[in-house]
């Protein structure tokens, strides 16, 4: 069987008729025909073949052995020649330009669909799907133009990178409070103040910044820290947490790196309940992975991350959390944090 597709021709549906017309098999025709048996099943299913004891559409018997060459070929020749729809998302028109600013922002193509459809829902020539705007993307010719518009996408990349494997080089910290004791609310992300952190960590392991994000409303904090010992992330996190009321510092959930090994001390400071994913469990902390795969179209790997200021990381920071998401209804983080926040103030002053 060859690698490329090709058409059934006008012989292979002679055969196929002659043959179910003996009673054989499907898989006995794809042998014949050194054709794959889903190829042979969906010609039959196209053209009316039905086997005995099945029943059409409608309900209605049909005569099993249905199949006609004659007609099969005749209706693929009349299929080849419709012409094909046209594509909705062309380079230079004003669709294409709505959605390239909108990509420019480093939305997701999910994110600039659903925001399309949510400013014009009654112009149906102005909205379109992400998979149509992924479709444009790819179909570009190569070229700068291409490159330019895939980079813009949150990988950038046409193939998946295998995943490192082995150890963390930052080491793990004995004894640590489990995730598995964390409260059920922290679990269920029905209310704020349950927060995951993590480091992303520069060239050589020479500079790194914080990441806090809220998992209820997946609002970010980036913390500008002098290094990525646990004094310098003590320091970052306790700052970064000083301005929120208690009831938005509940937990805080961590994986194992040595940089927390001060975590008493930021708990103390802080209020917050601090617990540690299991090993090689990224998994358990899924909203800061993820979130820290979306920082690296701002941060790529292998760069000074010391050279941002905090006002840059702050930028940054606000930039996400005005993207639409999908699991806020298509909120963003800040419509949904900032309305907690108002609430938590509220009720301080009323007491």
């Amino acid at each position: 069987m060859g690698a490329r597709y090709s058409h059934l021709s006008a012989e292979e549906r002679g055969t196929i008729m002659a043959m179910k017309f003996r009673g054989a098999s499907g898989r006995a025709i794809a042998a014949t025909l050194n054709r794959s048996q889903s190829t042979i099943a969906r010609e039959l299913r196209r053209n009316g073949y039905l086997a005995p004891g099945e029943c059409s559409g409608m309900g209605r018997p049909r005569i099993a052995g249905g199949y006609d060459a004659s007609r099969a070929g005749a209706r693929a020749r009349r299929l080849r020649r419709l012409p094909r729809k046209e594509r909705k998302l062309h380079p230079g028109t004003w669709l294409w330009q709505r959605v390239q600013r909108l990509l420019q922002r480093r939305w997701s193509p999910p994110q600039v669909a659903r925001t399309l459809r949510t400013l014009y829902p009654h112009r149906p020539d102005r909205q379109v799907s992400h998979e149509t705007i992924y479709n444009a993307i790819y179909a570009m010719p190569r070229g700068e133009l291409r490159r330019q518009v895939v980079g813009l996408l949150r990988q950038g990349r046409g193939s998946r990178r295998r995943v490192r494997q082995g150890n963390d080089a930052r080491g793990r910290l004995p004894d640590l409070p489990s995730i598995h004791l964390r409260p059920p609310e922290a679990n269920e992300r029905l209310l704020p103040g349950h927060w995951e952190g993590d480091l992303i960590v520069g060239a050589h392991n020479r500079s790194a910044v914080g990441v806090l994000i809220c998992r209820h409303s997946l609002f970010l904090k980036l913390v500008k820290v002098e290094d990525a010992t646990a004094r310098g992330v003590l320091k970052g996190f306790r700052h970064a947490f000083a301005p929120l009321p208690q009831e938005l510092r509940k937990t805080l959930t961590y994986d194992q790196g040595k940089e927390m090994a001060l975590h008493r001390q930021l708990s103390e400071s802080t209020g917050l309940a601090i617990y540690f994913a299991d090993p090689h469990s990224p998994w358990q902390r899924g909203i800061c992975e993820n979130t820290n795969g979306l920082l690296r179209q701002y941060f790529p790997k292998g760069t000074d991350l010391s050279v941002h200021s905090q006002r840059e990381l702050s930028e940054v920071a606000w930039e996400m959390n005005n993207r639409p998401r999908k699991t806020l209804d298509w909120r963003s983080p800040a419509m949904v944090f900032y309305e907690h926040l108002k609430a938590a103030q509220a009720d301080a002053l009323a007491s």
